[in-house]
């Protein structure tokens, strides 16, 4: 299958990184990323790189408030851990009332300031789940079990929860019901090989999945018809690719964590992203 979008096109955007898996863009259009040691970087424009923090741990999915509060999933200590832009920790989250986290690794706001966030659980045993963190700072179960419970996504009206699985290499779609309770689910895009990790929407309603075992990234339409959107046979440009988060001047270009090494790498979308709640 010929990628839609030639290796030849992707650049590396920054350096320096210690094996980034999380992504994520502020309000100003910056990008942040996690290290493997608990690391909390702050990316210029130009793509220079400053430690802002360092949390212990490993740090996965990040994501930005509306008040530009940083999320982090940091599945070594285990918890849900809230910062100040300056790196400064405000609260951590460890359990959903007497049950332990096991593998917190991503999240996603909602419109109004909830934040789901996956928990992995254990590789091959399929029990993971999603959690919700209330705007009152109450954790409540939402969904499970699933299969290694990663990315997460939003549908632009909010009315579906798309969840990875990553060793079913698919796509979970959940439905919100009007009282916030899980409704029904359903695979909206499979054959995702291997090991779909992060993900995430443009504004036309196209899913980008990056997949960590084949160092490949697809495109899944509206309809669920998925496309190779790029593949990096050597793994050098994308290596071990694990989120993907839309930004640029424009919102139209795309940049990947890559976990197999120590950059990011940006190439053109060709459409711009769907915007996150704390965009907005």
């Amino acid at each position: 299958m010929r990628p839609l979008i030639p290796l030849a096109r992707f650049r590396t955007f920054a350096e320096g990184l210690d094996h980034p898996e999380g992504l994520a863009f502020d309000a100003d259009g910056i990008l942040w990323a996690g290290g493997e040691l608990g690391q909390i970087y702050r990316i210029a424009p130009n793509g220079r790189v400053r430690e802002i923090s360092c949390t212990g741990g490993f740090c996965l999915g990040l994501t930005f408030s509306r008040a530009q509060e940083l999320y982090v999933c940091n599945f070594k200590l285990p918890a849900l851990v809230r910062l100040n832009r300056k790196g400064r920790i405000l609260d951590s989250w460890d359990r959903c009332g007497h049950r332990k986290f096991k593998t917190p690794n991503f999240s996603v706001f909602d419109s109004e300031g909830n934040l789901y966030f996956s928990d992995s659980g254990d590789w091959e045993e399929a029990n993971g789940c999603v959690y919700r963190l209330r705007r009152n700072g109450r954790v409540e179960m939402f969904a499970g079990p699933f299969a290694f419970a990663n990315g997460l996504a939003l549908s632009a009206d909010e009315r579906f929860l798309y969840v990875v699985q990553s060793t079913r290499d698919n796509v979970l779609e959940i439905e919100i019901r009007a009282d916030g309770s899980a409704g029904r689910r359903r695979v909206y895009a499979s054959g995702l090989a291997r090991v779909p990790d992060g993900m995430a929407f443009d504004a036309a309603g196209n899913l980008y999945v990056a997949c960590y075992a084949s160092d490949n990234v697809y495109k899944v339409s509206s309809r669920g018809k998925v496309q190779l959107l790029a593949y990096d046979r050597a793994g050098t440009m994308i290596a071990r690719p694990t989120n993907v988060a839309f930004g640029g001047p424009n919102f139209d270009q795309m940049f990947f964590a890559n976990l197999g090494r120590w950059h990011v790498c940006q190439a053109p979308a060709g459409v711009k992203g769907q915007r996150l709640a704390n965009q907005h």
